[in-house]
Formats: structure tokens, sequence, C-alpha cells
């Protein structure tokens, strides 16, 4: 106890006298609260800056090549709209018309899946008893059961979240395209209420942005290359859902070492009870396994061979934190929110250290 108080002593003597890391402390207090608080009222705010942060890089591509950045802002708008109508208009629906034969499908699966079940006492007597098949069954049906009332519950919903949809798909990208285009006035707009000396807090936003914009911009690619790879070969093999599987396959990468071992079930459930266990079967999931390996070996190091220098067990941690905090958004970022927690405590110490040296030294 007594080598804690000496700690704690020691940290507060060494910090407070420092104004750049008590500011920044706040900022981050401040923030924290703000998007904790605001964010499911914000949302859209929220949303379209994370946006227009990863548009911006595009912006400044045009910039570097002698266009005034209103035109380069526009060109980059329409590009983003594009992709936003081909989303909406083009895949959306066929993605919701797949998803409507699966479930249509699924108490076939589940009769036969039963009736396998159902078997293994004969074909296996020393390893499986009927009391236990009869047990499982049960689970099943129980878990069953309650999927059914879930999707019920959702259904009366489904209202609520059209409307939210909407309304998302009118704000979102008015506020991109003007967070693009007002960049400068709005940012100067918000630095005028920090303190003046930001050594600390711009070193730390600096690694921050430089790695939070590669990762997302990488981890873009990424989804569409694997959603593309893998529509392609599923298709071409003959496999049923084959969109809703690629778009699964695609945003699997999202969470890292745990997306793609649990889009295996899916791919692996439809080919079992489409072909059962035949040749083509076993094609699919090599080409599958080719796939998944072809991601982990070549693209995600070309990809981020520079970006996020994170140990597994951080980035593990980091996603069962902020996705129980967030959800989808919380595991979507949250590489980049660790990454800003690695920079502001390998940041800190150092700026204390270098001062308390500095007055050592007068």
């Amino acid at each position: 106890m007594q080598h804690l108080r000496e700690w704690l002593s020691d940290w507060f003597r060494r910090i407070l006298p420092n104004a750049q890391a008590v500011s920044f402390a706040i900022l981050l207090v401040v923030g924290f609260i703000v998007v904790v608080s605001l964010a499911k009222m914000l949302m859209p705010v929220f949303a379209a800056g994370v946006i227009a942060y990863l548009l911006d890089g595009l912006v400044e591509v045009g910039e570097q090549r002698k266009l005034p950045r209103l035109v380069s802002v526009i060109a980059v708008y329409l590009l983003f709209l594009t992709l936003l109508l081909v989303i909406f208009v083009g895949l959306l629906p066929l993605l919701y018309q797949q998803t409507l034969q699966l479930i249509e499908q699924a108490p076939s699966w589940v009769n036969r899946g039963q009736v396998l079940i159902m078997e293994l006492p004969e074909r296996y007597p020393d390893y499986v008893t009927q009391e236990q098949v009869n047990d499982l069954i049960g689970v099943i049906r129980a878990e069953l059961i309650s999927y059914g009332q879930s999707m019920l519950t959702y259904s009366y919903a489904s209202l609520v979240s059209l409307i939210t949809v909407v309304v998302y798909f009118i704000l979102v990208p008015l506020l991109v395209f003007f967070f693009l285009k007002d960049r400068d006035r709005i940012l100067g707009w918000f630095t005028q209420y920090l303190p003046r000396d930001r050594n600390l807090s711009n070193r730390v936003w600096k690694e921050v942005d430089m790695q939070i914009g590669n990762y997302v911009r990488g981890k873009f690619v990424e989804i569409v290359i694997l959603f593309a790879a893998s529509f392609v070969t599923f298709s071409l093999m003959g496999l049923n859902y084959a969109l809703l599987l690629a778009v699964l396959m695609g945003l699997s990468v999202i969470i890292p070492y745990v997306g793609a071992t649990l889009v295996t079930f899916p791919v692996m459930i439809v080919a079992f009870f489409q072909w059962g266990v035949s040749d083509d079967f076993w094609y699919l999931m090599l080409a599958y396994a080719i796939i998944q390996a072809l991601d982990g070996v070549m693209l995600v190091p070309l990809l981020f061979s520079e970006v996020v220098n994170l140990h597994p067990v951080a980035i593990i941690v980091a996603i069962l934190f902020f996705g129980g905090w967030w959800g989808f958004w919380g595991v979507f970022f949250a590489i980049p929110l660790a990454t800003l927690v690695k920079a502001v405590l390998s940041a800190w110490p150092r700026l204390g250290e270098g001062e308390m040296s500095a007055a050592g030294g007068q």
C-alpha cells in the first residue's frame, strides 16, 4: 500500500505542473463524455464526421493535382453519392431477397438436421445415446422459439428503424458535404476553444491521424476485395445465397481473428444442406480456405504492413471492450481507438519527463 501511495504521489507531482498534460486530459475526458452521452442523439453527425474524415484523403489527392478544393470536394462527393446509390438500389434489394429465401429454407434445414441427429445413436451407439439426442433436440427447439419471438419483436420495431434509415439517408450525405466543404472553418471554430500550447495534443493527433486514416481506408479496401473474390467464387461454384454469404465474408474482416471463424459456419451450413458431404462441398470449403489464407497471408500484410503496431492481445481486448460499449461501431473502430489509447500513453510520460529534465537543468 505504501508503494502505491508513493507511486501516485510521484505521478501527480510529475503531471500536475504540466499544463499541456492537464489540458489534454480534460479534453479527452470531455470528448469521451460527449460521445458517450450524445452518441444516440447525434449519431448522424458522428457518422457524417467519420465519412468526411475518410473522404478528405481523396479530396487532398485532388488538391495535390492542382485542383481547387471546391472542385475536388464536388468530385469526391459525387463519387460518394454514386457508391451510395449502387448500394441502396443495386445491392440491398438483392441482399434482402436472398435473406428472405434463406429464412424460408430454414425450417426444412431444421427438419433435415433433426433427422440426421436422430440417426446418430444408430450409427454411433457407443458414443451417442437416445437420451442425449432428445436433450439436444429440446435445446434446439427452445432456441428456435426464442429466436422466432425475437424476430417478431423486431418486426414491430421495423417501422421505426425504417424511418431512422430514411432520416440518416438524407442527413448524413448533406452533413458530409458541408464537413468536406467547410473543413477549415469548422476546425478553426473548434480549435479556438483549445489551449494555445498544444504540442502534446498535436503530437498525439499526428500519430493517430496517420494510423486511423490508413487503417480504415485499408480495411475498406480489404472488405471490397474479399467481398468481390467471395462473390465470384461462390457464384461460379453455384452456391446458394452467394451474395449474402459474400457480404458476410467482407464484413467478417471488421473483427480480426474472430470474424473469419464466425463466418465459416454459415458458409459450411449452406454448402452442406445444398450438396451434402460430396465433392462439391469439399471443393467449396477448399476455395473458402484459400480465400481466407490469401487474405491473411498476402492482403493484410500488403494493406497494413506499416499500420497499427498493436499486440494481438491488445486488439482482442479492444474489440471486447469497445464492442461491448458501442456495439457495431465500437467493434469497427476498436483498433483505431486502441491506437489512440496507445498514442496517449506513449506520448504523455515523455513530455512530463522532458519538462522535468529541462526544469532541473535550469
